[in-house]
Parts: structure tokens; C-alpha cells; sequence
């Protein structure tokens, strides 16, 4: 169990929370980590890649010269692979990369990932009503109040989908942003920081508690 701060919009501490997750044993949660990111970035590929053969090359049916006689190498098809403009030998060929993880491994992967980040971790109050209209700048205020740069690659967690935080917050570079219920291991470790709200907080440990 760790506690932390919770901030307010103007950045000042009013108050605490706390996170209590089931995380891997330290010996294995390299290895339970890994494993998820391995097969969330393996899943992600679309493994479309294609080469032809000289089988599915166009042309090469004549053979440019007779056997003997020319002073030349033989030769029985232009489409070789050896030649500019022939086949591939052994190149890729569609083909699907996905890996199976089972779902309570793939659940303890992230409550371990997101456990590890607690240093990393700036807890605020709701602030969706601070929003009348969209506003990049203000939210950029708020995350300097916070004592996050900006610049730095953020992933901001909130409750739920609001469309004025969300289109405040598409056109800052490096920052991502993701409800409660919708984490992924990789930016969970990607990000330099995470600023969540602390009902946020409160929801992750219900969607991702162990039994789940």
C-alpha cells in the first residue's frame, strides 16, 4: 500500500489517497511485465510484409541465352534471385504476430507496471468542470502547477471520456491521455509521468483488483 498526495487545480496539497494493488512477487515481476509488453507490441504489428519469389515474379519464362557456347554464366530465367530484378530468397511473407497471454496474467502485468510508477505519480482532484470550453493552455498551466514539464511524455489517466479535456489535451505533443478502465502496459511505462485523478485512482484499483 502507498499513500499519496492528492493536489487540487491550483496545485496546492488538500489532502490523501491511497493505492493498494496485488502486484507480482519481486522475483518474477520483470518477467510478468515483460512478458505483457512483449505481446502488447508483438499484437500491434500488422505483419503485412511481402516479398515475391521467383515463382510470382512477372516474365523470365525464356531462357535469355543458350546454355553453351557464349562465354557467359548459364543461365535459365532472368527472374533469378540473383539477378536485378528477380525473385527474393527466404523474404518476408504476411503473417500474424499475435501472442496469447491469459487475462489474469495480462492483469497482474499492469497492476505491477502501474504499482512500479508510484514515484512517478501526481494524484489531483477532478477537474473536469474547470472546462467550460476547450483550452490547451489552461490545462498546460495546471500541469506546471502540478510540478510536471510539460515537455516531458505524460499519460493522463481520468474516470471518464470528457470531450473538453480531451480536446485540450490531443494537441500537446507527448501527452496521452486514458479513462480509468482503458490502460495498456506500455504507456504505462513509457510515460516520464502520470498524473491521475484521484477517483481515477479509486477505479483502477476496482477494474484491475485481482478478483476481477
Amino acid at each position: 500500500m502507498v499513500d499519496c498526495v492528492v493536489k487540487n487545480w491550483q496545485g496546492e496539497e488538500v489532502g490523501q489517497t491511497t493505492l493498494e494493488l496485488k502486484v507480482a512477487k519481486e522475483k518474477t515481476a520483470s518477467h510478468v511485465v515483460h512478458r505483457a509488453l512483449i505481446r502488447q507490441l508483438a499484437n500491434a504489428r500488422q505483419g503485412n510484409a511481402c516479398t515475391k519469389t521467383r515463382a510470382e515474379v512477372r516474365g523470365g519464362g525464356r531462357k535469355p541465352w543458350r546454355q553453351k557456347g557464349t562465354g557467359r554464366a548459364r543461365a535459365g530465367s532472368i527472374r533469378s534471385p540473383l539477378w536485378r530484378g528477380g525473385g527474393v530468397i527466404f523474404g518476408p511473407k504476411p503473417r500474424d504476430f499475435e501472442t496469447k497471454l491469459n487475462r489474469k496474467e495480462r492483469r497482474l502485468a499492469l497492476r505491477t507496471a502501474f504499482f512500479s510508477r508510484t514515484n512517478d505519480m501526481v494524484v489531483v482532484e477532478e477537474f473536469g468542470d474547470q472546462f467550460s470550453k476547450p483550452k490547451t493552455k489552461e490545462l498546460l498551466s495546471a500541469i506546471a502547477r502540478w510540478g510536471v514539464d510539460s515537455s516531458a511524455k505524460i499519460l493522463l489517466i481520468v474516470t471518464e471520456p470528457n470531450q473538453n479535456i480531451y480536446l485540450s489535451a490531443r494537441n500537446v505533443a507527448g501527452l496521452k491521455m486514458y479513462p480509468a478502465h482503458q490502460l495498456n502496459i506500455y504507456d504505462v511505462l513509457n510515460a516520464d509521468k502520470i498524473i491521475t485523478t484521484a477517483a481515477a485512482l479509486a477505479k483502477i484499483q476496482e477494474v484491475y483488483s485481482d478478483s476481477v
